[in-house]
């Protein structure tokens, strides 16, 4: 697996992640904590006081966690 896109994110994290595709008008409030770890994993950014997926963000979502592959076998 390529290590650049191989993130072992919790549940919460993973649906941050997911919910971060959603303007920000019809999202629901996220935890911080779980921004704050997401940004500094470069999966998420902050910009005018809001978070949003990054393009690594968008990469690492698509392609999923070894573990959720897992699960899903």
């Amino acid at each position: 697996m390529n290590a650049e896109f191989d993130h072992d994110l919790s549940q919460d994290q993973w649906e941050a992640l997911k919910a971060l595709r959603l303007p920000a008008s019809k999202r629901r409030a996220l935890n911080r904590f779980i921004v704050e770890r997401l940004v500094a994993l470069q999966l998420a950014t902050i910009a005018d006081d809001c978070p949003v997926i990054t393009e690594k963000g968008r990469k690492v979502l698509v392609r999923g966690s070894s573990r959720l592959w897992d699960v899903a076998a």
